[in-house]
């Protein structure tokens, strides 16, 4: 299939790029410089030239903070421009994938499954609801994909800030009153590409299966990573960010054959794992942190047998950065 792939500069959209082309879909990769999603002409042009099959929208405005401040430019991005996007796929007759989030949900009821009411309590996740909303209504063929606390290379994350302050001589700092899925994008992008050849339009929930506390992640990328070092537990309200966030934003499935990804704990340490191959590939300072084995040579193949026994096509019915909360 042609897929085109906004965003493809970002964390999410990077793997998405590298996933899609091992499968040998036909893959036209945009980043922000390529295409800016909130000028409507050039969305409907581009798309409208290359008539790709699906359109993957990874592009996003990801801070979740910085959206307090900038509701407006955020929701530019993250609902208009998701609209002009969904419009154009629509117009040559093409399905598209907009990766929402946990932060939709305002966290007082978690878990939560895809037909639960939506409810944010910040900016953030009201500019993503837009773009649910926008996405939904103009292209039927549309899928609305919640995932939740990424990570991956290509983009800031929460597992890249916990080595670098164990690495600094801590304490580290980490709420421990938040409770959600950490999800690797390297597993969501071969489970955004996996719906993508179904008809099983509508809202699905995808994200690393389990759930744990930011400050339970902190401890396990801890000694995944062999890293000594001491960490302290605090609350959300302790550290005064200026975006609130959902206290429970767990993400289920209650569809009757979902796409299930691998638990996060396996996701961060194939992260790990593929992190350690990048140290191998381009030589840098090396942290003691460098000790494991690299086990990804064939991770998309890996993967896709880990999910087997899964149903290849769900019944018929959503980035990066998303989240992050450390000291």
């Amino acid at each position: 299939m042609k897929l085109v792939v906004t965003g493809a500069g970002g964390m999410l959209g990077h793997d998405v790029v590298r996933v899609a082309e091992s499968m040998s879909h036909q893959v036209v990769a945009l980043t922000h410089d390529d295409l800016d999603v909130t000028d409507p002409a050039r969305v409907e042009g581009l798309i409208t030239r290359e008539r790709p099959g699906a359109v993957i929208n990874c592009a996003a405005w990801t801070n979740v903070d910085g959206a307090e401040e900038s509701e407006h430019d955020a929701t530019v991005i993250n609902g208009q421009g998701a609209g002009f996007v969904a419009g154009a796929a629509a117009k040559v007759g093409a399905k598209i994938i907009y990766p929402s989030t946990d932060y939709v949900f305002n966290g007082t009821n978690g878990p939560y499954g895809e037909s639960d009411d939506p409810d944010p309590i910040n900016a953030y996740g009201r500019t993503k609801l837009a773009g649910e909303r926008a996405t939904a209504l103009v292209n039927g063929q549309s899928f609305i994909v919640r995932t939740s606390w990424l990570f991956g290379p290509h983009g800031g994350n929460f597992v890249e800030t916990m080595l670098r302050l164990g690495h600094g001589g801590g304490p580290v700092v980490v709420v421990h009153d938040q409770v959600g899925c950490p999800t690797y994008t390297g597993h969501l992008a071969v489970g955004l590409l996996r719906l993508v050849d179904t008809g099983a339009y509508g809202i699905h929930h995808m994200a690393g299966e389990g759930s744990c506390s930011w400050y339970e992640f902190a401890m396990e990328i801890f000694r995944q990573a062999e890293v000594v070092t001491r960490v302290m537990a605090s609350t959300s309200d302790m550290m005064e960010r200026p975006a609130k966030r959902p206290a429970n934003s767990v993400l289920v499935s209650r569809r009757s054959a979902p796409i299930r990804l691998p638990p996060w704990q396996r996701g961060l340490s194939d992260y790990l794992a593929r992190r350690e191959q990048g140290e191998r590939e381009a030589p840098r300072r090396r942290s003691s942190a460098s000790k494991r084995q690299p086990v990804l040579d064939h991770w998309p193949e890996r993967v896709r047998q880990d999910m087997e026994g899964e149903s290849e096509e769900a019944e018929p019915g959503a980035p990066e950065g998303e989240g992050q909360d450390a000291a």
